[in-house]
């Protein structure tokens, strides 16, 4: 039978005498998965998970600590731009 994506293996290990239908008690789960998953660094998936988890904890955020996100995410992207611009023009000034 396959598993239930919201079941966690964790209950009768880490959280032993906790409700498995609480919802805080869910999140909490939840959080010490995402603490305890390990990517691969060194792949392009790893690195693809890594820009996953960003946006899953951006979304899951609010306040200051979303405007922050946000404002990093348009720094990246700020500095992104510029660099394919700087390279579109050497490159059109090597050809012309």
């Amino acid at each position: 039978m396959a598993k239930q994506p919201d079941e966690h293996d964790r209950f009768p290990d880490d959280l032993i005498g906790l409700d498995p239908q609480d919802p805080e008690v869910r999140e909490f789960a939840d959080h010490l998965d995402r603490m305890q998953r390990e990517h691969p660094g060194y792949t392009v998936e790893g690195y693809l998970a890594g820009v996953q988890d960003f946006a899953d904890s951006a979304n899951r955020t609010t306040g200051h600590r979303r405007l922050v996100a946000v404002l990093v995410v348009g720094l990246i992207l700020l500095g992104v731009v510029l660099s394919v611009w700087f390279a579109l023009g050497d490159i059109i000034t090597l050809i012309f």
